[in-house]
């Protein structure tokens, strides 16, 4: 069932390289606004790139005016400060659309990939390639870009069916 159309910021975060991609979706036909990369040097401290990531993602927030955000969920990492970091940057991005009164949505890796490929396994070319598919993109975008497209088609799939099954996460 088709509704008005929604803009959705989906967000692949992490420390050093987070994917964001807009989309608008009716729930049926989707096409991509923008996407692309925000990028940390190694080198940058990590209270340094999550205030860069801050202001990235507000710059990204501002200038899309996305009406919601679906990111990534938490995943089981063996390396606790790899899960650390990736806290604090899933923190930045929810406090800044939380700010702006938008709800966020978050969705697991193997449900974002059963949501676009079919399958919770799919690879990392395989949501690439079905992303590039799905929003008719004449270029394979960058791999964290084409993750975060992947989180934002997977909501609007949720829109589609007319309720999002996930709650928000504010």
């Amino acid at each position: 069932m088709a509704r008005d159309p929604v803009r959705i910021l989906g967000v692949d975060t992490s420390l050093r390289c987070s994917g964001v991609g807009i989309i608008e979706s009716d729930g049926v036909k989707s096409r991509a606004i923008s996407y692309g990369v925000i990028k940390n040097p190694p080198k940058r401290s990590a209270s340094e790139s999550l205030a860069y990531l801050s202001t990235e993602i507000n710059e990204v927030i501002n200038t899309e005016r996305p009406n919601l955000v679906a990111i990534e969920g938490i995943f089981y990492c063996r390396n606790v400060k790899t899960a650390v970091a990736l806290g604090q940057a899933r923190g930045v991005v929810i406090a800044a659309a939380a700010l702006r009164e938008i709800p966020v949505y978050e969705y697991s890796p193997r449900s974002v990939k059963k949501g676009v490929v079919g399958t919770g396994s799919a690879t990392k070319d395989q949501v690439g390639q079905m992303v590039k598919k799905l929003l008719k993109l004449k270029a394979l975008p960058p791999e964290d870009a084409a993750d975060a497209l992947a989180i934002a088609i997977c909501h609007a799939h949720h829109l589609r069916v007319g309720e999002a099954l996930n709650p928000p996460v504010i």
